[in-house]
């Protein structure tokens, strides 16, 4: 079996459109995407009222986090003076994509970093799985029993010797 290099299968790239300039954010270097799993970790668990790891919030604080997620395209982004909310998504929506995949990071992207615009999908999924809950089924709304009772709340009784 011959093995295909690892990036022709993957597309190692991110292209972020802003205005009308498309700036491309290259792949986190490996030590880069291991800071960025372990802040966005920590983050999860102090979200979740958890105990935070202060190491790791220290180590993110003392870089440039947003410099290395966007790689080349920050210094492109810093030259074109995009303003500074433009740049923070961009940089947010790098992480989303480090620590999931490009389908989250774009959906991150398309709801303009705003969580309740993600919620609609959230909410319809679980308003059609409450539903689902909800309705019974045919057999659910009948009174027969086609078991016949015990009269033992369901289980047999040892027969007698």
């Amino acid at each position: 079996m011959a093995f295909k290099a690892l990036g022709e299968l993957l597309d190692e790239t991110l292209t972020l459109p802003v205005k009308d300039k498309t700036y491309t954010v290259p792949p986190p270097s490996a030590a880069t995407g291991l800071r960025v799993q372990a802040i966005m970790q920590a983050a999860a668990v102090a979200a979740d009222g958890g105990a935070v790891d202060e190491a790791v919030l220290k180590d993110a604080a003392e870089r440039d986090m947003y410099r290395d997620v966007l790689g080349t395209a920050h210094a492109e982004m810093v030259a074109d003076n995009v303003p500074w909310p433009t740049l923070k998504h961009c940089a947010v929506t790098a992480m989303v994509w480090i620590v999931q995949n490009k389908e989250a990071a774009e959906r991150y992207w398309n709801a303009g970093g705003d969580p309740s615009r993600l919620a609609p999908n959230r909410k319809a999924r679980r308003s059609s799985s409450a539903a689902a809950k909800s309705t019974q089924s045919r057999g659910s709304t009948s009174t027969t029993n086609t078991r016949p009772a015990t009269g033992h709340g369901g289980k047999k009784r040892k027969p007698r010797k």
